[in-house]
């Protein structure tokens, strides 16, 4: 199944008020459904993006819904909300599409202001054809609707010297505490029967961080996900218990797939590794017990994510940061082990899901830019990693702190038995800055996360 998405500007005027002046309007909004468009049916949409009325609204935040209807219900109708000036907008109103006027009725919108349920302004808004229609016609998508479960299964096809991982970080919103659970399944070059193993980690706000191992064991060959002894992670389930720990945890995603490398490397892997996050953002619910006690956990912001490779990078830095309102941020720095590029700096892959869009749009430009200019760059190191980029329009800076107190060392092997080590914090501190280009660098958005971001640090 597939859905469809596009943007949409249109410009008018709006009068507040009986005696108000007359005011200028610009929306520009996202439209995202779950079918595919169709003219002769009703599609309906959710809508966000940003209204600007001149001298008194710049809301970047507005949400509502569209009817999309030109035959079968002949209008294209909008409902949006908006803040301005600490008033709760919503504007009401539709295109009524003829045969007669058939451009005219599909761009002209007049509509009405209500505030409270009493109307308080009216306006008209038209679609720019000169210089929208081209932007609005490139912008459509009609992209699929992927089940994240179907990432859980597992990718082995019974090669040797192959490794996948199942792993999820998250924490509680009432204590501070960062979980990390680490499910692996290891295929040994040398042939020999493929074992599963993994860990379980407790990062307090406060004290020691704790972690046990399990495993590893026999691989079983589930099919829906990861099995170890008593340990699993399945779809919407996660349980098991290594040493003094036990967990069990039920899962609710809460986005969309995210393809972290090339989406076409999870399903040819030509890679020596590829990274996805079946659901980017999930929420969690159950219990998590420790020897100074039980975490109750209800609504906990996470995350799982896949793994799928020949073993570990030589040198990494890996961050997951949830930055509310449904957006994340998601990056992988690597060095290759391959001869050739190890030589290379880190390559980055970096994806910030924010207002509904991915960006950069595409994978692979952060890793290898355009033709090999405009890669972004990464700084690997500990206590701090940074990581800087931009693409045409659009800057961004990440600045990763994973204090020593709240970080946890882990040794670990890849399937040829060379050894790796990983330095983790669930309760890492991260600022990012987005920046826009407006004839001058202007600050899109930044987020600050203080002991909640999921940061790593490896090599060898």
């Amino acid at each position: 199944m597939r859905g469809t998405r596009f943007t949409e500007t249109m410009l008018g005027t709006v009068r507040l008020d009986a005696a108000g002046p007359v005011r200028r309007i610009r929306l520009d909004l996202r439209a995202r459904a779950e079918e595919v468009l169709r003219p002769h049916r009703t599609l309906r949409a959710r809508v966000d993006g940003r209204v600007r009325v001149s001298g008194l609204a710049d809301d970047p935040d507005a949400t509502g819904e569209l009817e999309i209807s030109p035959l079968a219900g002949r209008r294209i109708a909008y409902r949006l909300s908006f803040t301005a000036q600490g008033r709760r907008l919503t504007l009401d109103g539709w295109k009524s599409v003829t045969a007669r006027h058939p451009v005219r009725s599909m761009t002209v919108l007049p509509f009405s202001l209500y505030e409270d349920g009493a109307p308080v302004g009216q306006g008209t808004l038209r679609f720019p054809l000169a210089t929208g229609l081209a932007p609005f016609l490139l912008s459509f998508r009609f992209p699929r609707h992927e089940d994240g479960d179907r990432f859980l299964a597992p990718r082995w096809d019974g090669s040797p010297g192959r490794t996948e991982v199942w792993y999820t970080t998250l924490t509680d919103p009432a204590t501070g505490t960062g979980l990390w659970l680490h499910h692996e399944l290891v295929a040994p070059t040398d042939g020999s029967a493929p074992t599963a193993h993994g860990w379980a980690a407790v990062f307090p706000p406060e004290g020691k961080v704790t972690h046990a191992r399990f495993g590893p064991v026999p691989w079983s060959g589930p099919t829906h996900g990861f099995t170890a002894g008593d340990v699993t992670a399945g779809p919407g389930r996660l349980s098991g218990s290594a040493g003094d720990l036990s967990w069990n945890l039920t899962e609710q995603p809460a986005a969309e797939p995210l393809f972290t490398f090339p989406r076409w490397s999870w399903r040819r892997p030509l890679l020596p590794a590829t990274h996805m996050l079946p659901a980017a953002r999930a929420t969690y619910d159950g219990t998590f017990a420790t020897p100074d006690g039980t975490l109750t956990l209800h609504g906990a912001p996470g995350a799982s994510a896949r793994i799928n490779g020949h073993g570990n990078a030589r040198r990494w830095a890996w961050l997951h940061a949830d930055l509310g309102d449904g957006a994340v941020l998601e990056v992988v720095a690597a060095v290759s082990t391959r001869p050739l590029l190890r030589r290379l700096p880190p390559l980055v892959f970096l994806r910030l899901r924010h207002r509904g869009r991915t960006w950069p749009r595409r994978a692979e430009r952060s890793a290898v830019g355009l033709l090999g200019v405009g890669r972004f760059r990464a700084d690997i190191g500990l206590p701090r990693w940074t990581v800087t980029g931009r693409t045409l329009l659009r800057r961004i800076r990440v600045d990763v702190t994973q204090p020593a107190e709240r970080t946890l060392a882990l040794d670990y092997r890849d399937p040829d038995g060379a050894a790796a080590v990983c330095r983790n914090s669930e309760s890492a501190d991260a600022t990012i800055l987005l920046e826009r280009w407006w004839g001058h660098w202007r600050t899109e958005a930044s987020w600050t996360l203080s002991g909640t971001a999921h940061a790593e640090v490896g090599d060898r």
